[in-house]
């Protein structure tokens, strides 16, 4: 069994993101790993090349600027890295540039893989989520964060990548997935207030055009914690590949968790109640079929 993980990143020392951490935590049960590379003004090639394994491959890319409706420039550099990989691998892991596997759940994947490798019918892993907050400290647990994604797939080239790259489609159709016990740290909304405030610029203007990133994002606006809707206290262990960064954190996150769930709508409220309480999310949004 051959596995190839990739992924795709753009000016990750300017945007500080955890991309090197993100491909070594998987690097372990990767065979190779393709990363397609953006047109860069950092030092983002270095960054990468500081890896130092041979398992890397590098494409050089060029993002299309025109690309602003609904991140579907991250789809299109998905598929780069994707197509990029070698056509004797069984199996393609995916990971962003802000995503952590933790150590412990590595032997599940590769176990999952190993299991379903000759079982046509799954064409793909489901990965569960924990999207952490503000803080290394917090998690988001609410309807506003995505609780599972595929991460995991065949290395199959009629796969690509959907909207704005949160997950996968096989032509037109949803891919049949199972659900493995295994998570994805997200880390992409832990920054320090100033931080999330340049990652909301940066990141909608793959979104939007320029008059709403005015209008809703001006230079002066001040970041706000509401969207979270409800944040939890993490008790577990970070990956192991993200100590230093932790270690180096130089802020807090200080904010009234009782507040930020009273901010949260009616419907909201009862909602999560129904999910906390049965652990049924009604009318989940599901990019995937789960069939096992």
């Amino acid at each position: 069994m051959k596995i190839a993980g990739f992924t795709f990143i753009r000016n990750a020392v300017k945007n500080d993101y955890p991309v090197v951490e993100a491909i070594t935590s998987i690097l372990p049960i990767c065979d190779e790993f393709v990363v397609a590379l953006g047109n860069c003004n950092d030092g983002t090639e270095q960054l990468l090349l500081g890896i130092n394994s041979p398992k890397i491959k590098i494409i050089h890319t060029v993002w299309d600027e025109s690309l602003r409706d609904g991140g579907s420039v991250f789809a299109v550099e998905t598929d780069k890295a994707f197509k990029a990989i070698s056509p004797d691998a069984d199996w393609a892991f995916y990971i962003q540039g802000d995503e952590c596997v933790h150590e412990r759940y590595l032997p599940v994947i590769k176990k999952a893989m190993e299991d379903n490798l000759s079982d046509a019918s799954i064409e793909g892993l489901l990965l569960k989520y924990l999207h952490f907050y503000g803080s290394y400290d917090y998690y988001g647990h609410s309807r506003r964060w995505y609780r599972r994604e595929i991460r995991v797939l065949r290395n199959n080239k009629a796969i690509h990548s959907y909207r704005d790259a949160q997950g996968f489609r096989w032509a037109d159709r949803k891919i049949n997935v199972k659900l493995i016990d295994a998570y994805i740290y997200h880390y992409g909304w832990v920054k320090p207030p100033k931080g999330l405030e340049s990652k909301l610029r940066n990141f909608n203007q793959f979104y939007h055009d320029d008059s709403w990133l005015e209008e809703n994002l001006p230079q002066t606006f001040e970041f706000s914690y509401h969207n979270a809707d409800r944040l939890l206290p993490f008790t577990g262990t970070h990956p192991a590949v993200m100590q230093p960064r932790i270690a180096a954190t130089n802020w807090k996150l200080n904010i009234d968790l009782d507040k930020l769930k009273k901010q949260m709508t009616f419907r909201r409220k009862v909602l999560q109640k129904i999910e906390d309480l049965t652990g049924w999310r009604v009318s989940e949004y599901r990019n995937y079929k789960i069939i096992k």
